[in-house]
């Protein structure tokens, strides 16, 4: 079984597109894309929905950006890159490769 490097509700930097350089969380997460929340917002049109009550008219919703796009930030805000290290019993968790710590699941 693989492991993601990024993972729901990781801190994320976007490194490259329109929001370069700002900070998110990842809420969902639809591999290989992710949704970062208020970030990558994009503008669609819904139609009224008289039944649920729902006001038609143009909306403000967030796009998936590619994993490839974003990097994971510590808690100093920097970008870090992520290893995977196999314990003992088999189990394999993230690490940064720079500190060699394990990352809070």
């Amino acid at each position: 079984m693989s492991l993601s490097k990024i993972q729901k509700n990781d801190r994320v930097k976007i490194i490259v597109g329109k929001d370069k350089g700002k900070l998110g969380t990842v809420k969902k997460l639809a591999h290989p894309y992710c949704f970062i929340e208020g970030l990558n917002l994009v503008s669609k049109c819904v139609k009224a929905n008289p039944r649920a009550n729902e006001q038609g008219g143009i909306k403000k919703i967030e796009a998936p950006i590619h994993v490839s796009n974003v990097a994971l930030v510590d808690n100093d805000d920097k970008v870090i890159k992520v290893g995977v290290k196999i314990l003992k019993d088999g189990k394999k968790v993230r690490m940064n490769k720079k500190t060699k710590k394990e990352l809070g699941e």
